[in-house]
């Protein structure tokens, strides 16, 4: 542990001091010498002493997390929420709580305690609360997450929606029962995510828990066009967030699109090649490309379709379909109870695996569809298929807010609580994005490993040392990235 020495205030390193001591160096080499002499040594205790006995150990009058703390500190100010904030503590307080530990708002208070920050009271938080669920205060995050992402006169943005589900029965409004991607039948709310290419947010939108996603996405890329000067965006998107209706509003609103598409039937692009090659095997990435119209008759819009063959993909998907039809043709035979199989066809008391089914999901193994309104002199195949596989990362950042930040306001119950605890959510997965990103560890690791390191202030005799652990090399280089970061 390094020691540095402090006298009314002010630091001194010791192995810059030189032969010049200073009453509290004296102090320090005093106490250290107080502990040697008393090494092994018994002490009668009269109970006559409020203060340390001679050669004890020195009282710890204070902790710090202090690398981890200034980390994110760092952070905080370099994304510009302090400003954003308004040089808000409580908020700033709360958003570094939730990274360190994601616990409930009252408990957050231990978290910080011991971490070494002075914790807002609890009756601050609460009154604070409300304000941080405002448009305007969200607002301000957001442009300030806006000027920090990867936007340029062109955006790509990924989009994607999720749901956060309550314990309890009642639904009220906001809190309703619907469609759970977790399964899960107690009243939820809908969260929409909008990023940028690499899965830094943009917005982060609370929804009712009936409403369906595809009516979640076009309300947030409509306050994002408004809030940010983006001449032309390209939103990406799963093909459960894109509906017919979506798609027409998008083009109609001037914005581009880049879904996937399930390939129910053998395309006939796919096919005519297949019937023009006899023989000749579809080579691993070869893409098929078929126009298609979009929009009522008399206003119809050419959009394209990308269909491209992956031999990993189908692998997957084979090696999936062996273990169906092995179930299908063990319940056929009555070796096993009757489950739900897509290969399965039961008639009264006739169960037979469908052959035909079967041929039909094994000859369509490996494609994956890719349908777009950029046309090929804007945006090719090559272009289009990686922008739609960049969603990863904006499933990543839903991963990380619900589990390594605790997404889920299990603690709240009103609208105003709900959109305050989803503000703090933000703001963390912002900060928690980019360490990711300029350290290249993951949230987990840097707190887990940032935090063993403190900074304690020990009292000798009425002066004040203080002590660090030695930062590793490995470590060190992160916190430099971070401090280095713009």
């Amino acid at each position: 542990m390094q020691i540095v020495y402090s006298n009314r205030g002010g630091k001194r390193d010791l192995e810059h001091v030189g032969s010049a001591h200073t009453d509290a160096e004296l102090e320090a080499l005093k106490a250290a010498a107080r502990q040697r002499i008393a090494a092994g040594q018994p002490e009668l205790d009269l109970g006559l002493q409020a203060r340390p006995a001679r050669g004890g150990p020195l009282p710890i009058t204070a902790a710090r997390m202090g690398p981890l703390l200034d980390g994110l500190g760092h952070v905080y100010a370099q994304l510009g929420f302090e400003d954003a904030a308004g040089g808000d503590a409580v908020f700033r307080s709360l958003v570094i709580a939730r990274l360190i530990e994601p616990t409930s708002k009252l408990d957050s208070i231990r978290v910080l305690e011991e971490a070494g920050m002075a914790p807002p009271s609890y009756r601050t938080i609460t009154r604070a609360l409300p304000r941080y669920a405002t448009e305007a205060f969200r607002a301000r995050l957001a442009a300030a997450c806006a000027s920090r992402a990867l936007l340029g006169p062109a955006a790509l943005v990924l989009y994607d929606a999720s749901t956060l589900y309550f314990e309890t029965s009642e639904g009220d409004g906001f809190r309703e029962p619907g469609y759970s991607k977790e399964r899960r039948l107690e009243p939820q709310i809908t969260i929409g995510l909008l990023t940028d290419s690499t899965g830094f947010p943009l917005r982060l939108h609370a929804f009712e828990g009936n409403k369906a996603e595809t009516k979640t996405m076009l309300p947030v890329i409509e306050q994002f066009r408004a809030d940010h000067p983006v001449r032309d965006v390209t939103v990406v998107a799963d093909a459960g967030m894109l509906s017919h209706e979506n798609r027409t509003k998008l083009v109609d609103a001037g914005l581009s699109y880049i879904i996937g598409q399930k390939v129910p039937e053998m395309p006939y692009v796919v096919q005519r090649w297949i019937d023009e090659h006899p023989g000749d095997p579809i080579t691993d990435g070869q893409v098929f490309s078929t126009p298609t119209w979009t929009g009522p008759a008399g206003n119809r819009r050419e959009a394209r379709i990308y269909y491209q063959y992956r031999a990993a993909r189908a692998r997957r998907t084979l090696h999936g379909i062996d273990e169906q039809v092995r179930k299908a043709e063990t319940i056929a035979a009555g070796r096993a109870q009757v489950k739900r199989n897509r290969f399965l066809t039961l008639t009264d008391e006739h169960r037979e695996v469908n052959r035909e089914l079967e041929a039909k999901a094994r000859a369509l193994a490996g494609f994956k569809g890719y349908i777009t309104s950029m046309l090929p002199d804007t945006a090719d195949a090559e272009f289009v298929i990686g922008a739609y596989h960049q969603l990863w990362h904006v499933e990543k950042s839903f991963r990380m807010s619900k589990h390594d930040l605790a997404a889920r306001p299990i603690y709240h119950r009103l609208r105003d609580s709900i959109d305050a605890h989803l503000t703090i959510v933000f703001a963390a997965l912002a900060i928690a994005r980019r360490i990711e990103t300029t350290t290249g560890w993951s949230l987990k690791k840097f707190i887990t490993t940032t935090r063993r390191y403190r900074e304690i202030n020990i009292n000798a005799n009425g002066h004040t040392l203080t002590a660090a652990d030695p930062i590793p090399d490995d470590l060190a280089d992160a916190l430099n990235a971070i401090r280095d970061g713009h």
